[in-house]
């Protein structure tokens, strides 16, 4: 069978790296392939973004133009991605660009947590960590999920077809 691929993309704190692995690796045992254009940094680019050495507009530029690129901006959604500036910036970006923005918690959160402002203005799904929802999101089914994948009231978010 041949995958069907998506150009995302992958809005998340850099702690939560593994989640990103872990949600490709979740897509691709359903013969759905995400080819991702987020950036991670190295740790010694990481000192230098912490020391102020790159600046904000450089980041910026840099992040637009991978953003460009993907058709959709996945935000996984960690206990802390809401104190992020970074996922918060990209997701307005990403709404100033017009992808849809879908919004995936962590695998294993039980209990809500605290989203991204941005996020919840503007996302059009925000799914648990569950295959078949983020692939039905990714598809354009806009839903609106708690972390344990049952249903929650509709953010501020919105629909956009592709």
């Amino acid at each position: 069978m041949t995958k069907k691929i998506k150009n995302v993309f992958v809005s998340h704190h850099h702690k939560d790296d593994s989640s990103v692995d872990g949600l490709t690796k979740m897509l691709s045992g359903k013969e759905y392939k995400i080819r991702n254009s987020s950036i991670r940094v190295k740790p010694e680019n990481q000192e230098r973004i912490d020391k102020d050495k790159i600046s904000n507009r450089t980041i910026e530029r840099l992040l637009r133009m991978k953003m460009r690129w993907a058709s959709q901006v996945i935000v996984i959604i960690g206990k802390e991605t809401h104190q992020r500036k970074w996922v918060n910036w990209e997701v307005q970006a990403a709404h100033k660009l017009g992808k849809p923005i879908i919004g995936v918690y962590e695998s294993g959160l039980k209990n809500k947590v605290e989203l991204p402002e941005n996020l919840k203005k503007y996302a059009t799904s925000i799914v648990g960590w569950r295959s078949a929802t983020v692939i039905s999101a990714l598809e354009g089914e806009s839903q609106f999920q708690n972390p344990d994948g049952t249903p929650s009231p509709k953010t501020d978010g919105r629909h956009i077809v592709c």
